[in-house]
C-alpha cells in the first residue's frame, strides 16, 4: 500500500495506524560520473534583468553569446513559409547545399542540431569511461561537459601565454579539441601547429571553427591530408541562425559513416534544414554582415586593451575581478560575459560580443568613459 504525501491516511480494515511506506531512492540507478559534471549556462534571463534594474528588455544589449546582430538574410524568412510541419525532416538538400558551400562531397559531412549536438555524437564514437580527452584553456566548455557525459576524462592543460597550443600530445589521449578561432580568446591555431598535434597523436583530433568566417585563415583542406581531424562549423554565428540549431562537421569518410550510424535520424527540424538551405545561398548577405561585424570590431579594439581577436568578440583583461565588472555593466543594461565560467581562464577576463554600432557604443561608454574625441 501506497500514501501518497500530502493525502490523509488510509486504514486497512483491522488496522489502526496508518501504513507507512519507505520511499525508495531511485537516484541510485545515475551514472556516477554525474556528480562531477558542472551544468552549463545560459547567462542571465532578459525578464529578471529588465525587472531587477527597470530597463526595458529592448534596451538591454546582450553582448554576451557571440550571436550575429543582423540576423540571417531575408531569403530564410521566405523559406520558412513552404516547411510542411507533418513531414518528417529531410536532410539531404541541406547536406548537398554543405557540399556546394564547402567543397566537400556529402559522404564527408555530417549533421546535428548545433555544434553541440555534433561535438557529443562524435565524443560517443570514440570516449568510454576512463579514456581521457586534452583539452588546452581556456577554451569552450563544453568539450569538458561531452567527454564528462561518456564517463571519459577531460585533462585541461593552460596554453602558452599568446594561447598557443602545446603541440606534444601525451600518448594515453584518445580525443583533442582545439577551437580555432578560439573561444574566449579569439586566437587562431596555425596550420603548422594543428599538422604537429595530428601527427604526434594516435588520438582523434576535432578542430572547432564555429567562428571561422570572421577570420582570415581556415583548416578544412586538412580533412584531405589525416584521417583523424574533422572540422566542426555551425550556422549559428556568421549565418546568424542561433535560435534554430544548425551545426555540420566535415571529416574523413570512416569517421562520418560511424556518425551516421548513431546520430539520431530526425534532430534537426524542418525549419531549421528549410533556413539552412536559404542561408547558405545566400554567401553574399553572410558577407555583408561579418564584414560589418569586422568592421566594428576592429574599432572597439582601437578603443580598449583587447587582445587581437579573429572571432566576433574580443577578449579583455580586469583589473577588477571580472564578474564585477559584468555585474556592474548588467545594472546598466549591457550583458557581458564574465570568463571565470571557462576552465583555465581565471577571474579577471570579459569576453564581449560585437554588436551593432549603437549596442557597442552603449559599451564602451560603460566600460571605458571618455573614449570618445572631444567635439570640436
Amino acid at each position: 500500500m501506497r500514501i501518497d504525501a500530502g493525502r490523509e491516511p488510509k486504514y486497512l480494515p483491522d488496522q489502526t495506524a496508518p501504513v507507512i511506506m519507505t520511499r525508495k531512492d531511485y537516484s541510485k540507478n545515475l551514472m556516477p560520473f554525474l556528480a562531477d559534471l558542472e551544468p552549463d549556462e545560459a547567462g542571465p534571463d532578459l525578464m529578471d534583468v529588465s525587472r531587477r534594474y527597470e530597463i526595458p528588455q529592448e534596451r538591454i544589449a546582450v553582448l554576451s553569446l557571440n550571436e550575429n546582430p543582423y540576423g540571417p538574410s531575408p531569403s530564410v524568412w521566405e523559406a520558412l513559409k513552404d516547411v510542411p510541419p507533418n513531414r518528417y525532416p529531410d536532410s539531404r538538400p541541406f547536406l548537398e547545399a554543405l557540399s556546394n558551400y564547402t567543397g566537400y562531397p556529402k559522404e564527408n559531412i555530417v549533421a546535428g542540431a548545433g555544434m553541440d549536438e555534433v561535438i557529443i555524437t562524435l565524443v560517443r564514437l570514440f570516449l568510454g569511461p576512463g579514456d581521457k580527452a586534452l583539452i588546452p584553456v581556456p577554451t569552450y566548455n563544453l568539450y569538458g561537459l561531452a567527454a564528462g557525459l561518456c564517463g571519459a576524462r577531460p585533462c585541461y592543460r593552460q596554453r602558452r601565454p599568446r594561447f598557443e597550443v602545446e603541440p606534444k600530445v601525451p600518448d594515453e589521449i584518445k580525443m583533442i579539441f582545439l577551437c580555432t578561432p578560439n573561444n574566449p580568446t579569439g586566437n587562431l591555431l596555425s596550420e603548422e601547429s594543428a599538422r604537429a598535434i595530428a601527427e604526434s597523436t594516435k588520438g582523434i583530433v576535432f578542430l572547432d571553427e564555429a567562428y571561422v568566417e570572421f577570420a582570415k585563415k581556415d583548416l578544412l583542406k586538412l580533412v584531405r591530408d589525416y584521417d583523424n581531424i574533422v572540422v566542426g562549423r555551425t550556422l549559428s554565428k556568421a549565418f546568424g541562425l542561433a535560435g534554430l540549431r544548425l551545426g555540420y562537421a566535415v571529416a574523413p569518410e570512416w569517421i562520418a559513416e560511424q556518425y551516421r550510424r548513431i546520430a539520431p535520424l530526425f534532430s534537426i527540424s524542418s525549419l531549421s534544414l528549410a533556413a539552412g538551405v536559404a542561408a547558405l545561398k545566400d554567401k553574399e548577405y553572410m558577407k555583408e554582415s561579418v564584414g560589418k561585424i569586422i568592421g566594428e570590431r576592429e574599432r572597439m579594439r582601437k578603443m580598449i586593451e583587447a587582445f587581437p581577436s579573429e572571432g566576433n568578440f574580443l577578449y579583455i583583461q580586469t583589473v577588477e575581478r571580472s564578474s564585477l565588472v559584468a555585474e556592474r555593466l548588467l545594472c546598466q543594461g549591457i550583458i557581458v560575459n564574465s570568463c571565470s565560467i571557462f576552465p583555465g581562464a581565471g577571474d579577471h577576463c570579459l569576453r564581449v560580443s560585437v554588436g551593432t554600432p549603437e549596442q557597442n557604443d552603449r559599451f564602451l561608454d560603460a566600460y571605458a568613459p571618455g573614449w570618445r574625441a572631444p567635439k570640436s
